[in-house]
């Protein structure tokens, strides 16, 4: 008999534990005074939002991080979130690491997979090995909602891609008062009600402080890595209504004066050089003048509503940044603060107070904004601000959100590391853009890029990390060039030059006109050259079709309709019919029943009581959605458009004992081309227990673009209610399970389709 039994390195596996030496496997080793990071990100702020970047609303907290480290005026991201977020993760280019639009879809080409490639490990992948733990709190949006349920694949999640625990939500937005929140790999309930005083800003930084303290009392030496993604400042647009009403005298001279006061702060603030330029107004707003004074009044509201948001988020940083003082963790962290793309152009020429209901083709006429205008910010509602509050937010930059011109592209970026960055207040005006942030963050932490991650060969990092410019405000901008490309608009920087094309959807690419501005002379691109300086457009619009190719933006894709199309049908195929069983759980709305223009039928299977109440099946929030469940015994069925209630009550309770209770919607009439002024059609829906017809009702109302953003409940309704009732309105009855069929007959209007979808992204 041998006595060594087995062996590892110079330990030994003998007979007995006399003759065995024990392995001890060495832990990653940081570097030496490895400093931690706080990314903290925000959403659709624009350049101008912020205190210190020129902005009138109030952001203490951000103004003293930029005091104690540096500003940055010439950081750019990808004009929209999904890819901005890859890139920032990733150290790549977006369309490079798979994601070249949404989350949302995948086009089945290398670079629109919506999903961050094996290949192009993240941030925090990249720093384990090095001893991190990481911890990511907010919106994630970089993995296909179709994989955002109960089965996963959970690889593309947050604790599959690097981060040690996870606390937020999946989705592009979420309602900051009911979200729909995510615990690691689980939904969960937030811990409070908005009646209890809840808002989601506050809970992630709760969250934070929870994770860092734990860290603090568990692995006091090991660095760490907490990347903040917060709702604010993406519509819906929710705050405190006293912090929301501080700001109607503002912003009462409207955005054409706001935008001119910001541009004259910036130039004060040597945010832009005093020669900027103010371009003419955005083509799609109007003159403040020229609407009426009430609409005045609450177009102003809604831009209050954005300010108390942001305001709002400011209060809540300035508590984990106190934390970080506390816990003596502020002097080596890295901090952070940024956002990820330009004010956003989905609220439309005139805003709204519940902006879901125009996505379903119900009117929100001005009148009924007016009579709301005390709701806007609260609970049940979905603001978002007009084009002109964009415009002005995008100071001193054209277009928006979605547009690779300045307005969508060129963001805000604040960073301060007391012990290792000697900048205090000072500005830095290189070129950088968002896939240079990791490279950077690894240059400063002190290590470099891993060759594989979890057994991956890993692609080249992309970006080129911007430290010196952060030690020297003269070191120079990237040398080689950065392609922009989003829905078809495209652009360049190289050396101080732009080249862009603004792409109207589905024309043909060889009809874009290409600007050419000099950025070095002039910020706000206001002068086009393209007339004057002809060969060097020419070299620039060659370059972006090398830099294409090479970075997987080819094929050229402008579809809106069809990607949205395309991918729910590939998801959902020739499926017809889901079986909720009782206890299922939140189902997200991406992988619940695709009841949108189409006729369906809901049967809930259930032993009932004398008198049961409660949610059988409910798909939505307050915003919109639909609804079945007992009130008192009898069925009650409310479809919510837009917070316009359609309710059809049966006309006799349910009897005692085992029964089923149904829901049929037939399609009666059907527009083409459906739009606000006709509608989508008309529609019946009956009620039924076991079979037999208790109430009928005919709607012109109905889900025509989508069903819900908030997901779906079996035997009761989280979040926020679909219906006037008291959540969670858990079923008192013994619910077995609910169906759900779906006619054949779906006939979507794409274009309506991808409008709604872009309005939450």
């Amino acid at each position: 008999m041998t006595s060594e039994a087995g062996s590892v390195g110079a330990a030994r596996i003998g007979l007995t534990i006399r003759d065995s030496v024990p392995h001890w496997p060495t832990p990653p080793a940081p570097p030496p005074g490895a400093p931690n990071i706080l990314v903290v990100l925000f959403d659709d702020a624009g350049f101008s939002d912020l205190g210190c970047y020129g902005s009138p609303i109030r952001t203490p907290t951000i103004d003293r991080i930029a005091a104690e480290g540096l500003l940055c005026t010439g950081f750019h991201t990808t004009a929209m979130c999904s890819t901005t977020r890859t890139a920032l993760l990733t150290g790549r280019n977006h369309h490079s690491a798979g994601v070249g639009s949404l989350a949302n879809f995948d086009s089945g080409f290398p670079g629109y997979r919506g999903k961050i490639a094996k290949e192009a490990g993240t941030l925090a992948e990249m720093l384990r090995p090095h001893g991190y733990r990481n911890y990511m709190l907010g919106k994630w949006h970089v993995t296909p909602l179709t994989e955002s349920g109960s089965t996963g694949p959970f690889d593309g999640w947050p604790l599959g891609r690097g981060f040690d625990r996870y606390y937020g939500f999946m989705d592009a937005a979420t309602d900051q008062y009911s979200p729909e929140l995510v615990m690691d790999n689980s939904p969960i309930l937030p811990p409070r009600t908005p009646e209890q005083g809840y808002h989601l800003t506050e809970d992630l930084v709760d969250q934070s402080v929870r994770f860092l303290a734990g860290h603090v009392a568990e692995q006091p030496e090991t660095p760490w890595l907490l990347w903040l993604a917060l709702g604010a400042v993406h519509a819906p647009h929710q705050a405190p209504a006293e912090i929301i009403c501080g700001y109607d005298a503002i912003f009462a001279d409207g955005w054409d004066v706001e935008r001119e006061r910001r541009l004259g702060r910036q130039k004060e603030l040597g945010v832009v050089p005093p020669d900027t330029a103010l371009p003419d107004r955005n083509a799609d707003v109007r003159p403040w003048i020229d609407h009426t004074p009430e609409a005045r009044r609450f177009f102003t509201r809604c831009e209050a509503a954005f300010a108390g948001m942001l305001d709002h988020a400011d209060r809540h940083l300035a508590r984990l940044v106190a934390f970080l003082e506390r816990a003596g963790l502020r002097d080596n962290t890295i901090l952070l603060v940024l956002s990820d793309n330009g004010g956003s152009q989905e609220g439309g020429p005139l805003g709204g107070v519940n902006l879901l209901g125009p996505r379903n083709l119900r009117a929100e006429p001005m009148a009924e904004k007016l009579a709301r205008i005390e709701d806007v910010g609260g609970p049940g509602t979905y603001v978002n601000y007009p084009l002109g509050w964009a415009m002005a937010s995008n100071t001193p930059l054209k277009r928006y959100k979605q547009n690779t011109h300045g307005g969508g592209i060129r963001d805000p970026l604040v960073i301060s590391w007391p012990r290792g960055l000697a900048a205090r207040g000072e500005k830095r005006h290189q070129f950088m853009h968002a896939c240079d942030l990791a490279p950077t963050l690894l240059d400063l932490v002190g290590v470099s890029p891993p060759a594989t991650v979890n057994g991956v060969e890993q692609m080249p990092i992309e970006g080129v990390s911007f430290a010196a410019a952060l030690r020297d405000g003269a070191a120079p901008s990237k040398p080689m060039p950065q392609y922009f490309e989003m829905f078809g608009h495209r652009g360049l920087v190289h050396e101080g030059w732009k080249a862009v094309a603004y792409h109207e959807p589905e024309t043909p690419f060889e009809d874009d006109r290409w600007e050419l501005y000099h950025l070095a002379s002039d910020f706000s691109e206001s002068r086009d050259l393209a007339a004057d300086e002809p060969e060097k457009l020419k070299e620039l619009v060659a370059l972006w079709w090398r830099e294409a190719e090479r970075c997987k933006v080819l094929p050229l894709d402008d579809r809106f309709r069809q990607r949205f199309a395309e991918n729910a049908a590939r998801f959902h195929g020739a499926r017809t019919r889901y079986v909720f069983h009782a206890g299922v759980g939140h189902v997200p709305t991406e992988v619940a029943p695709d009841v949108r223009s189409r006729g369906y039928r809901i049967e809930a299977e259930a032993v009932f009581g004398n008198a049961d109440s409660g949610v059988l099946i409910a798909h939505g929030d307050a915003t919109t959605g639909y609804s079945l469940y007992l009130h008192d015994g009898v069925p009650v069925h409310d479809m919510n458009i837009g917070g316009e209630h359609v309710i059809l009550t049966a006309d006799r309770a349910v009897p005692p004992g085992e029964h089923v209770v149904g829901l049929v919607v037939r399609r009666l009439t059907r527009e083409l081309k459906p739009t606000v002024a006709t509608g989508p059609g008309l529609s019946e829906f009956t009620l039924t227990i076991d079979g037999v017809r208790v109430g009928t009702q005919t709607s012109g109302l109905g889900f025509t673009n989508f069903v819900a953003w908030a997901g779906l409940d079996v035997g009761c309704d989280t979040g926020s209610p679909v219906s006037h009732y008291a959540v969670p309105n858990v079923f008192t009855g013994r619910l077995k399970r609910v169906t759900v069929v779906m006619e054949e007959d779906q006939t979507l209007d794409g274009d309506g389709v991808a409008e709604a979808q872009l309005a939450r992204e």
